[in-house]
């Protein structure tokens, strides 16, 4: 970040702009995190990150500011202490990515302080008090319910250990830096990556064009899940969709369901005859019951071997997976959360999420260079080798029943198109990052949403088409 800076500057880019550029952006983050006639208070540290807020006060329209320039700790204490009722919102510059030493008794009592008070947080670039390198803090740190960080995310912002700090992190890009002179293998996904995707279906498309969806799912108590994967494929709208539902759950699953056809499944199937006609398969979602038979388990691991189209696994039959090679140049995709990326990697879920994008690695890598959805906050899209992706979107409330159904479902619905399969890495990210967008938005217009909310609206997300 310190080079990307100095590049800046040696382009001939005043510093001062850069500064008033990302005030702005802080500004209307502040107004939407804020109502008319609120009051919000700018704590201002000495260092860019003071700058920063100092620079937020002209683009705060129709709220009232006060500014405490803090130098001595305890007498910006005792100023807070005084007011701390009145603020709506608290904008946090104390300290930025140059802090690189333990926090003294006065300043981590205002620090903590500030986070009793509940009142709402905007940190400015980096939550003070916390390592930007490794996440870890210097005795503790400011709990934002946002970080707006300027250029790019810092390392140590994604840790797992951060994010209770961090809160919803938000990256101000266009600030006035030059393009970053550096190429991570990290990259923060962003609406703007989607701008005309998916393209445009041709004119004289029939259902054909756009694939035949195969769905393996829903067994006894779990039926729903077999119809929310089958619903979220709908809204990717491929060509044709058919679920095979367990025969002990067929019929409270078929009458769900219309446009998608309803087949069940016997013991005695042949389940590799059913599905060699598919353009893609789905497996997984629903088949959580302990008396699931041996004939369904074998073909899957048959057809992750050898099935030449797209295959994705999901939940329960992520254990039925048999590690090593597959046929050449086949997709394949899991998304586990993490406790089942623990149980595939014979590890612990604290293991997995101090390291997750180890865990993507040493996934794909056991099982057949596959792509891996790593679910949970700020999910994470890669492979062996390559980029991977930090998913942008999605809150807490998509912590219910359901929701990994949904993005099975609706992934699968996308990776069976034909036409997208050049784009296959970018259907992927666009199927994450537009399921936690969808969350998103009906955080912002419908309180107290449930996953069948989430179906109605999931593809309408605002991307930057």
């Amino acid at each position: 970040m310190r080079d990307w800076e100095n590049a800046t500057w040696a382009s001939g880019q005043a510093e001062t702009e850069v500064i008033r550029r990302v005030g702005e952006a802080l500004g209307r983050r502040a107004i939407e995190m804020t109502r008319p006639n609120d009051l919000i208070l700018l704590l201002a540290g000495k260092g860019h990150n003071g700058d920063d807020v100092r620079a937020a006060q002209p683009h705060l329209p129709e709220r009232r500011v006060e500014l405490l320039n803090v130098d001595d700790p305890k007498a910006a204490l005792k100023k807070f202490q005084e007011r701390q009722s009145d603020f709506a919102l608290v904008i946090d510059g104390l300290f930025g990515v140059g802090l690189d030493r333990p926090l003294d008794a006065g300043w981590q009592e205002l620090i903590n302080t500030v986070n009793a008070s509940h009142i709402p947080i905007l940190a400015a670039d980096v939550p003070s008090g916390l390592n930007a390198n490794t996440g870890d803090h210097f005795g503790t740190a400011i709990r934002a319910r946002v970080t707006l960080t300027v250029g790019a995310p810092k390392e140590g912002l994604l840790e797992t250990a951060a994010a209770e700090f961090v809160g919803r992190l938000e990256v101000a890009a266009d600030v006035g830096l030059i393009p970053c002179p550096h190429r991570p293998e990290m990259d923060w996904t962003l609406a703007a990556d989607f701008k005309g995707f998916p393209p445009p279906r041709p004119v004289i498309g029939h259902k054909g064009t756009f694939g035949h969806l195969g769905i393996v799912a829903g067994s006894m108590g779990f039926h729903g899940a077999a119809v929310l994967a089958s619903r979220g494929a709908q809204r990717a709208r491929p060509g044709l969709i058919t679920l095979f539902a367990h025969e002990s759950v067929y019929y409270p699953v078929a009458v769900q369901l219309q446009s998608a056809m309803v087949h069940p499944w016997e013991a005695n199937s042949n389940l590799i005859n059913l599905l060699e006609k598919f353009s893609a398969i789905l497996v997984g979602p629903g088949l959580a019951a302990t008396d699931l038979p041996e004939e369904i388990k074998t073909p899957v691991r048959r057809y992750w071997r050898e099935f030449q189209s797209p295959m994705i696994v999901d939940a329960s039959a992520l254990d039925w997976l048999t590690q090593g090679a597959i046929v050449k140049d086949a997709l394949r995709v899991i998304t586990p959360h993490p406790g089942e990326a623990a149980r595939l990697l014979r590890s612990t879920v604290e293991k997995v999420q101090q390291h997750r994008a180890e865990a993507v690695r040493e996934l794909s890598r056991r099982f057949g260079n596959c792509w891996v959805v790593l679910k949970g906050h700020q999910t994470l899209v890669g492979r062996s080798t390559g980029e991977i992706f930090v998913n942008s979107s999605g809150n807490p409330n998509l912590a219910q029943g359901g929701s990994g159904d949904v993005l099975s479902g609706y992934l699968a619905g996308l990776l069976a198109q034909p036409l997208l399969e050049p784009e296959i890495g970018r259907a992927i990210r666009y199927a994450v990052w537009q399921h936690g967008a969808t969350a998103d938005w009906l955080d912002k217009h419908q309180p107290n949403w449930i996953i069948e909310d989430l179906l109605e609206h999931l593809g309408m997300a605002g991307n930057a088409t």
